[in-house]
């Protein structure tokens, strides 16, 4: 089977070079070996190794130009592999039972098993495992390594190559040793030395050889000699890895010091024939010390613990580190210890361990049957032949079984006893979806501590003295935990570690986020949140850790699928995977469908994250654009007829949400208004603030949120200033002012409203002067000042007269109304609003429309029409909550409760006005005095 083999050069020619061999291949390789005979049958041979190594499997192109050159293939390999793949199809045609197909996905070599090395080595070390007889199994085993000639596709080297071909000396390792098992079981100790010797030599930390070696000597009468190789791995486990050997290399070192008589050659005894009496464990750990609240997850806890049956069950704690999840299981275990007579066991698993790698398995399958007293003598060397053994010694036994720190489903199923008289415990940072799916399992979600828990928790720590002494300090220090068990330890230990350390100086580092993570460092891995934080991290796939971490670009407590969507440039449904693997790992919360949220400490330590993988900000300016884009729409369903802005188009990757009409908009915007607001102020981008303070306006209005937009619209002034642009400054005062009108804060009103005035007369916006004037009529007339503000709205109604602005006339005849009204000129009012009803009606203004018939209504009242009042105001309220204007609502529902007393229903009355105050109230609004007046005087 030897072939000129060599890698390829820019060009794709194949230079000469020493014969390989491929090896383990068998039957195919070698009958085709004599007809690949053109230029490129080198890398013929590697195209036809990698399709047998993955015989009956279906293999794309792709993979198999990975697999043959790795990261670097030359220009015009992807070609060279499909004319392969054709040579390759009429060399094996001509071969009986033999195959190249094309199937969905890629192409898939057919052979018979028996044909190709590999999967005739496998066949027959699984034979082997599983015959019954000695004498059988070890002719299997020696059938099956007699098919090697070395090292597997020997010479070649691609990256997938090279983990195949560890791979396969692993299984080859593996089955070596277990037939050395078989060996020494049936006296062949003297022949396996030399072999056994080599072994050792060349894996120098295997213990399972040198358990061997150290058996066939002590065999050979070398009792020294196995001594000798115990302390010489010793050593050399403490050296390289602080580790020291398994228990149960240190039981053979025992008992070989101690001559023990069961070590000699002895016919293997079955476990049926050597019946083990269990021991009674007792394996929990110590109950947590400072355990505190929990009442309510106890409870849940005790009740998911009861199986139908009765008698046991399987439930998983789960939630984020430092949660206190070993805490919760181990406070209920050793409570309900009386429950389970037979005894408990406890097992950490390491799935998230900062310090060690996950516990496999097989290794806690072998501590249990240490602790149910199962003599090594009698303990099988198979792992599966271990777990049967388990399952048989739980089988009926009133058992708890604590599998605590799980890295994931795979990481328990071998550990789960197939009887419903045990009852499992386990805890997880992940769902453990697949053992409630599979396994019937009932999952326990922790939280954080409330806040009366989280003082009870501090105040257990720490003297009552010292924390009544310090009250701020201590609500500082709960507020900035958030709740979380570990960082309120960490705290608490660092406080008791210097009794003389102020907690208002501790509460001063958790005060700054950049130093909170700093402040939650106990100095030792167990209780460094970062370290914690870390573990889940590393346990991410690459896509979920680069989400995460970019997730700390995001501002706000909340996050939708759209924005992530848009700041990690993926598409919607790829991100929505990456977000559900958060979720399991519990790093992220769903709240709601699509939206999400993380614990502030987990988001500084993925703000950390975010500065290396998103240092150039790409990240955060897509999410800005996201933000920008849709607030822009959202404005424009709420008001379809306001001046849009020109923005520039989003960047590439954003996702810009669908607002169908203004009910999404407003739902859009009352999601993500925090998100929103902390943009403004940290977006370091001034055009953004302008143009998203320009966005919010109509929103902020409707909802009263005035102090919220006149923040907004001061930051938006202060960046046009810097960015010198002028419109937008004018746009800025403008809006300033009617937010600082609502507040009562006249007199700075005025003075912006001035600024507005003069910048759009010297830019000769005709427009922005009819806005401000409009702005500045709304003034005077939230003074009672109707006579002064009547000409500023007809100057705007001019100017937009001589716009041919149909909203703006409207807007300015229903104003001009609304002043005549309170000037006593009603008739003059009606018609006015008459006209202005009409024209929003024709433009299809509803806002407009809705505040034509509030105008309506109220010179209905003065004319003493009240039964057209009544219906004037109805149709206006109906109006303003179609739109989600409560300041307009609860200014109707007052104006509607006036009208009804004065009607003689003060039933009615007095339940508009009690509507109206709730809303004014919950707005802080001065006007809700008005209405607990009326409401004192009913």
């Amino acid at each position: 089977m030897a072939m000129k083999h060599a890698p390829a050069d820019s060009t794709g020619t194949i230079p000469a070079g020493p014969p390989v061999e491929f090896r383990l291949l068998g039957e195919v390789e070698a009958a085709a070996d004599g007809r690949l005979v053109d230029l490129g049958h080198a890398r013929q041979r590697r195209v036809l190794a990698v399709l047998l190594i993955e015989a009956n499997r279906v293999v794309s192109a792709d993979q198999i130009l990975d697999r043959v050159w790795g990261e670097a293939p030359p220009q015009r390999a992807r070609a060279a592999v499909h004319g392969y793949l054709c040579r390759l199809r009429r060399v094996l045609t001509e071969m009986d039972g033999v195959g190249l197909v094309r199937r969905p996905g890629g192409y898939a070599l057919t052979a018979d098993p028996m044909t190709v090395d590999l999967l005739k080595f496998r066949k027959l070390v699984a034979e082997a495992r599983e015959a019954e007889e000695g004498g059988t199994a070890l002719a299997l085993f020696d059938r099956a390594l007699r098919l090697w000639r070395g090292d597997l596709v020997a010479g070649h080297d691609s990256a997938w190559l090279n983990d195949v071909r560890h791979g396969v000396a692993l299984e080859r390792l593996t089955a070596e040793l277990d037939r050395n098992d078989l060996v020494l079981d049936r006296g062949g100790h003297a022949g396996l030395l030399a072999e056994l010797t080599a072994s050792a030599s060349a894996h120098p930390l295997d213990e399972r050889i040198a358990g061997q070696l150290m058996l066939a000597l002590y065999r050979c009468g070398r009792q020294a000699g196995a001594l000798d190789v115990y302390e010489r791995l010793r050593r050399l486990l403490a050296e390289e890895l602080g580790a020291g050997p398994t228990r149960a290399l240190r039981d053979l070192h025992v008992r070989i010091l101690t001559t023990d008589p069961a070590l000699v050659v002895r016919e293997p005894v079955k476990v049926a024939e050597r019946p083990v009496q269990p021991l009674i464990p007792r394996q929990l750990p110590a109950p947590p010390r400072s355990f505190t609240g929990r009442a309510r997850q106890l409870a849940a806890l005790g009740e998911a613990m009861r199986a139908p049956s009765g008698l046991g069950g399987t439930v998983t704690i789960s939630g984020a580190g430092g949660l206190g999840k070993t805490w919760l299981a181990l406070r209920w275990a050793h409570e309900n210890a009386d429950r389970f007579p037979d005894g408990q066991l406890h097992v950490n698993l390491r799935g998230f361990d900062p310090a060690a790698d996950p516990l496999h398995p097989a290794v806690a399958v072998r501590s249990f049957l240490d602790a149910l007293g199962v003599p090594p003598a009698v303990i099988p060397p198979d792992p599966e032949a271990q777990a049967a053994m388990y399952r048989h010694l739980t089988a009926g036994r009133r058992m708890l079984i604590v599998l605590d720190n799980a890295r994931d489903s795979a990481h328990v199923a071998p550990l789960l006893p197939a009887t419903p008289t045990c009852a499992v415990l386990v805890t997880s940072r992940r769902r453990l979806t697949g053992l409630i799916t599979a396994h019937g399992a009932r999952p326990l979600v922790l939280d954080v501590l409330t806040e009366a828990e989280s003082r009870r928790l501090l105040t257990r720590e720490f003297s009552a003295s010292r924390t009544a002494a310090e009250p701020e300090a201590v609500a500082a220090v709960i507020r900035h935990c958030g709740g979380l068990p570990l960082a309120l330890g960490v705290i608490a230990a660092r406080a008791a570690v210097h009794p003389g350390l102020s907690l208002g100086v501790l509460a001063g580092e958790l005060r700054q986020a950049t130093t909170r993570l700093d402040a939650l460092d106990g100095g030792e891995l167990a209780v460094n949140l970062r370290a914690v934080l870390s573990c889940s991290y590393d346990a991410l796939s690459s896509g979920a850790a680069r989400v995460f971490a970019l997730l700390g670009r995001a501002p706000g407590p909340e996050i939708s699928l759209p924005a992530v969507a848009s700041l990690t440039a993926l598409t919607v449904t790829r991100t929505r995977a990456l977000l559900r693997e958060l979720v399991n790992a519990h790093l992220l919360d769903e709240p709601v469908p699509d939206r999400y949220r993380a614990h502030d400490l987990v988001l500084l330590y993925a703000a950390e994250l975010s500065g290396r993988l998103d240092a150039g900000g790409a990240g955060l300016r897509r999410l800005l654009d996201h933000y920008l884009h849709t607030a822009h729409r959202a404005d424009r369903a709420l008001s379809p007829h306001r001046e849009p802005l020109t923005l520039p188009p989003p960047r590439p990757g954003v996702v810009v949400a669908d607002i169908a009409d203004h009910r999404a908009a407003r739902a859009w915007f009352g999601a993500e208004y925090p998100a929103l607001l902390a943009t403004v102020d940290d977006a370091g981008s001034d055009a953004y603030v302008c143009r998203l303070g320009w966005a919010l306006m109509t929103f902020c209005d409707r909802r009263g949120l005035w102090h919220d937009q006149a923040a907004t619209q001061r930051a938006a002034l202060e960046a046009a200033r810097r960015l010198a642009d002028r419109p937008a400054e004018a746009h800025a005062h403008c809006g300033l002012a009617l937010a600082y009108i609502s507040v009562r804060r006249y007199g700075d009103a005025g003075e912006h409203l001035r600024q507005a005035l003069r910048l759009f007369r010297a830019l000769g916006d005709r427009a922005g002067q009819a806005h401000a004037h409009r702005c500045m009529a709304r003034l005077f007339a939230q003074q009672g000042h109707h006579r002064e503000a009547l000409p500023h709205d007809e100057q705007a109604f001019d100017l937009f007269r001589t716009l041919k602005n149909r909203r703006g006339q409207a807007a300015g005849l229903n104003a001009i109304g609304w002043h005549h009204a309170h000037l006593g000129h009603h008739h003059r009012a009606l018609a006015h609003c008459r006209q202005a009803l009409s024209l929003y009606q024709e433009i299809a203004d509803r806002q407009g429309e809705a505040a034509t018939w509030d105008s309506l209504g109220f010179i209905r009242r003065r004319l003493g029409h009240l039964r057209q009042a009544v219906t004037c105001y109805a149709r206006a309220l109906a109006l303003f909550r179609e739109l989600g204007a409560r300041y307009s609502e609860g200014l109707a529902l007052s104006s509607l409760g006036d009208i009804l007393h004065d009607a003689g229903d003060p039933a009615a009355a007095h339940r508009h006005w009690r509507d109206a105050f709730d809303i004014l109230d919950q707005l802080g609004h001065h006007r809700a005095e008005e209405v607990r007046a009326k409401l004192g005087g009913a």
